[in-house]
């Protein structure tokens, strides 16, 4: 029962993020905080749950937004079969990729990642003809969906939204689920985990590729939010930010990284008013995030309910 509640809650604070974020804030920053979130809770099935630091994610995302915007713009094709294409892209890149390095641990498995990533870089970078180069993919518009003109900013936000919610359920339902139980136990014991007969190359090369299909979704929408493909979208630096998204708001649950991508944007906006070095400012606040809260923000909240419940107990 405390866990139905505690899951209740959660999904609760989720809706409440999405309804009340572009009440407190321009739409477009509420927007972008909302299509970033479900790149980090991808991420998260990746790096808190399977235990695998992939510092390549970018990859999947910068696919799903190149493919949504060719789809969009040379192929002609609708709003859902674009961001279907861009789903299965991430996903598909995701497993060739995975199946190459899935077997390799730690740091290995992280420097692959990131080489590949690189690769990718490159590919997007000289395929110019296609991917317009350094100068990015434009003239991507929104196509109306069911009848809704997505061009109006509350309409596309409700639909970011919408998607950005079904995000969390599933991904949430993931990590609870038998495919998550065995991630979390090859995290802690990979041999103890394979002996009682589990397959854990396969179970963790699910849960790289289910993180690639939701990049794909999170890069199609990023494009639609932007009428743009940046070369940057699929950059080695774009991998690192949701990394660091991930580890400020905590791996322990798919909320931690919605509070890290919410404070890395709204941290990266105020900083850069206030300095021209404000990477040096966001720099230190990842350093005090790490040395005091090794749990990301998320562990700040539990810790403040576990006081108010010793209070609770002490007064009761």
């Amino acid at each position: 029962m405390a866990s139905i509640n505690k899951n209740l809650l959660a999904l609760a604070a989720v809706v409440l993020v999405a309804v009340a974020a572009p009440l407190v804030m321009p739409i477009s920053i509420a927007n972008e905080i909302i299509v970033i979130a479900i790149f980090a809770m991808a991420t998260n099935l990746v790096i808190g749950v399977a235990g695998l630091y992939s510092f390549g994610q970018a990859m999947f995302f910068g696919a799903g937004a190149y493919l949504a915007g060719y789809s969009l713009t040379a192929g002609g094709l609708g709003l859902v079969p674009s961001m279907l294409i861009a789903i299965a892209g991430g996903a598909a890149l995701a497993g060739i990729i995975g199946a190459l390095i899935i077997r390799r641990t730690g740091f290995y498995f992280m420097m692959l990642t990131f080489a590949f990533n690189q690769m990718a870089f490159y590919v997007v970078l000289v395929w110019s003809g296609v991917t317009g180069g350094e100068d990015g993919m434009a003239g991507i518009k929104r196509p109306a969906i069911a009848g809704f003109n997505l061009d109006d900013r509350g309409t596309f936000y409700a639909v970011c939204a919408v998607l950005f919610v079904a995000s969390y359920i599933v991904l949430r339902q993931i990590k609870n689920s038998p495919l998550g139980l065995v991630l979390e136990a090859a995290k802690e014991n990979p041999r103890r985990t394979t002996s009682l007969g589990y397959s854990v190359p396969a179970a963790q090369l699910t849960a790289f590729m289910i993180a690639g299909a939701f990049a794909g979704l999170a890069g199609a929408l990023y494009v639609l939010l932007y009428r743009f493909v940046p070369i940057d979208a699929i950059s080695w630096v774009m991998s690192g930010n949701v990394v660091f998204m991930v580890v400020i708001g905590g791996t322990s649950s798919m909320f931690g990284p919605i509070m890290g991508a919410a404070v890395f944007v709204w941290l990266q906006g105020l900083f850069s008013l206030l300095w021209a070095q404000w990477a040096l400012l966001f720099g230190l606040f990842i350093i005090f995030v790490v040395f005091t809260l090794r749990g990301g923000l998320i562990e700040l909240f539990e810790r403040l309910a576990r006081l108010r419940r010793v209070r609770e107990a002490s007064h009761g």
